[in-house]
């Protein structure tokens, strides 16, 4: 599974924690996502960068 995948189970986590009432999880959970999104999307763009050095 992808840096971007893994963001999307983490945000669907979120909104069925916070939907349930468990708030703490539920930020928790989307602090996680908005983690993961960020390093995947750092990690895109150095590859695109990176990428296009090499050839």
């Amino acid at each position: 599974m992808s840096m971007f995948g893994w963001a999307i189970v983490f945000l669907i986590i979120s909104i069925v924690a916070a939907v349930l009432g468990f708030g703490w999880l539920a930020g928790t959970a989307a602090y996680a996502a908005k983690i993961v999104f960020v390093v995947g999307l750092i990690l895109f763009v150095a590859s695109l960068i990176f990428g296009r050095v090499r050839a």
